[in-house]
Formats: C-alpha cells, structure tokens, sequence
C-alpha cells in the first residue's frame, strides 16, 4: 500500500499550484460526505457520531503539530486508503468507511470504465482528502 501512496505523493506534487485548490475543493466535500459525522465540521473530532465513538475521533487539524510540524501525507492516505492501522477506524481490514475507497465496491456497482480508470479515480479522491486535511492544519 505504501506504493501507491507514494505514486499519489507524486502525483500531488506535480499538480500546477491552480489544480490543487480544486483537489482542495473536492477534498472538503469528500470530508463533509464521508468524515464530519466524526471529525466534525471543521476536523476537530467533534462530529455528531462522538459521542457513540470509543476511542473518540482525533482532532484532525493537529496532526502536523503532533507530528513536528510534518504533515504524514503517506501515513494518512494509507489510514483512509484502508492499509493503515489506526484503532479509531478498526481493523485495516474493515474500517468505518467500507468500501469507499475501494475499487472493490465500484466492480459490484457495475462502474463501466476499466480497472486502472477506477483505481486512478479512488486515489484522486483520497489525494483530494488528504490535500484537504493538510488545509485545516493549525499552528
């Protein structure tokens, strides 16, 4: 898993500066869809869902200060991507998202476009996340 957040790393940095306010953009609605209920609305872990979580959701707009100052990009994409281990989300093999970010799920829905096309459009989307996540990062 660790290879394909590295290609996404990549990928992400070879945007024009323009493209990555429009990762931003669909990073924020992939965050309101898929991770606010937790992390609340602006990442702090003080989502709706909190008080049925054990552990609580983390504060998301701390990680680079917990991390001095770095901002894990691979950490992170490999958590959502579902390759990470993190106790919030469960096992890697099931996290709390399901098959969201998986091209699995796509297959099963009959997504017409071809394995690599999928595969491409997942990780945009959690490229888009992480880009978004890295936005919300305070001092």
């Amino acid at each position: 898993m660790m290879r394909g957040a590295l290609l996404g790393c990549l990928a992400l940095a070879a945007l024009p500066p323009a493209a990555w306010g429009q990762g931003a953009e669909i990073g924020r609605r992939e965050f309101l869809a898929g991770c606010a209920q937790c992390h609340g609305l602006t990442g702090q872990g003080d989502g709706i869902l909190t008080p049925y979580l054990n552990p609580p959701a983390p504060d998301l707009t701390t990680i680079a200060r917990d991390n001095d100052g770095i901002f894990p990009v691979g950490v992170l994409y490999e958590i959502i991507e579902g390759g990470g281990s993190t106790s919030a989300h469960g096992s890697s093999d099931m996290p709390a998202w399901g098959d969201r970010y998986s091209v699995e799920a796509y297959t099963l829905l009959g997504w017409p476009h071809e394995p690599e096309d999928r595969e491409a459009f997942i990780r945009a989307r959690i490229l888009a996340l992480v880009e978004y996540i890295a936005s919300i990062q305070v001092e």
